[in-house]
C-alpha cells in the first residue's frame, strides 16, 4: 500500500521538518540569514513515503563530488523507452514515490551533493557533465535489467538549493535540447543589488543569475519544453526570495498572477496562478520550514504537469 502520513506531534514535527529545513533550505553563505518562523499549526504537512517501493536500485560513482542513485520501477523493468527524471536535492524515497506515482514509464537520478546552491552548480558547470550523465545511466540501466534503454524523453526537478544545477546546465549551449521539461520547487534565488539591500529599501535583483531560466520561459511559452514553477511565501532576507524571482519572470514575459484561493496536494494551500502556453507559476502560502518542505513531497503531483 501507498502510505501518506500526517506530522502530528509538535516535537516530532519540528525533529523532522525544523532540522530539514535549516539543511535543505538555506544558502550557505559567509553572511548572516534571518529565517521564516519554524512553526505553521493551519496547514496538514502531509509526507510521502517511498521507501516501500522494490524497484531496481544501483548507484553511479566518479561524476560529481557523491554517487547518483538510479532507480527503475519494477513495472518499467523490461520496457526499452522510458523517460529520465533527473532530481537535484532531498531524501531519494521522495522522488522515488512521484515516478512510482506517475502514469508514464519513468526512471530516476537522484542527486543529492549537500547544503547551498554553490555544490550543484559547480558539479554541473562543465558542458558535458549533464550528457555524461544521462549515459552513465543508460548504461546502468541496460546492465541491471537486461534490456537496452532509451529516453524517450528528459526532465529536470530541483528542490530549495537544487535549482543551482539547473542554472548550471542551462546556462550552457543547446541545453533545451536535452531536457524537455523542468520542475522548480520553492528554490529559485538571486542576490539583491547592492548586497543584502531588499527591494523595499531600493535595492533589486542581479537578473543576470535569473537570465538561463528566462530564456528557458521563453521557450516554454513558445511550447518547445515545459517549465513548472513552485514558490512559498518565505522570505530569507538576505537574497531574493523564491516570490521575488517568480515575481520578474513574471513581469519579463508579460504575464499576469490570478488569484487562485483553494485547496492544493498535499494539504498544501494554492495562491495565485500564472501561464504563458507551457510556462505555469504557482504560488503558494507559508513562510515555515514545513510550507518549504511541502513543495518537495508534492514532487509526485508536479511532475504530471509534464505530460
Amino acid at each position: 500500500m501507498l502510505k501518506i502520513s500526517v506530522l502530528q506531534n509538535e516535537t516530532h514535527f519540528l525533529q523532522l521538518t525544523g532540522l530539514l529545513f535549516l539543511i535543505l533550505f538555506f544558502d550557505v553563505r559567509a553572511q548572516s540569514q534571518f529565517p521564516s518562523p519554524m512553526l505553521n499549526h493551519t496547514r496538514a504537512h502531509q509526507r510521502v513515503n517511498g521507501e516501500e517501493f522494490s524497484g531496481v536500485r544501483c548507484k553511479i560513482g566518479g561524476l560529481v563530488p557523491k554517487p547518483v542513485e538510479v532507480y527503475l520501477p519494477q513495472r518499467n523493468l523490461k520496457r526499452d523507452s522510458v523517460r529520465l527524471l533527473i532530481h537535484f536535492h532531498g531524501a531519494t524515497d521522495v522522488p522515488i514515490y512521484a515516478v512510482e506515482k506517475s502514469h508514464e514509464p519513468y526512471c530516476l537520478a537522484n542527486i543529492q551533493l549537500g547544503s547551498g546552491s554553490a555544490v550543484y552548480e559547480n558539479a554541473f558547470s562543465a558542458e558535458k557533465v549533464l550528457s555524461r550523465l544521462i549515459k552513465m545511466v543508460g548504461d546502468s540501466l541496460d546492465l541491471v535489467s537486461g534490456t537496452e534503454k532509451h529516453f524517450s524523453k528528459i526532465y529536470l526537478s530541483a528542490f530549495s538549493a537544487g535549482y543551482g544545477a539547473v542554472r548550471a546546465i542551462l546556462s550552457q549551449p543547446n541545453a533545451e535540447r536535452l531536457v524537455n521539461g523542468i520542475i522548480l520547487l520553492d528554490g529559485l534565488h538571486t542576490d539583491y543589488v547592492p548586497e543584502r539591500q531588499l527591494l523595499a529599501e531600493g535595492g533589486s535583483l542581479n537578473t543576470e543569475n535569473l537570465k538561463p531560466f528566462l530564456n528557458y520561459a521563453h521557450l516554454a511559452m513558445q511550447e518547445k519544453t515545459r517549465f513548472i514553477i513552485t514558490h512559498s511565501e518565505i522570505f530569507p532576507g538576505t537574497y531574493a526570495s523564491t516570490t521575488e524571482t517568480a515575481d520578474y519572470l513574471i513581469q519579463e514575459c508579460r504575464l499576469s498572477r490570478k488569484a487562485v484561493l483553494k485547496w492544493g496536494v498535499l494539504g498544501m494551500q494554492q495562491l495565485s496562478q500564472a501561464q504563458g502556453g507551457n510556462f505555469i507559476v504557482l504560488g503558494f502560502a507559508g513562510n515555515s520550514a514545513p510550507d518549504h518542505v511541502d513543495h518537495f513531497h508534492a514532487l509526485f503531483h508536479f511532475l504530471d504537469y509534464m505530460n
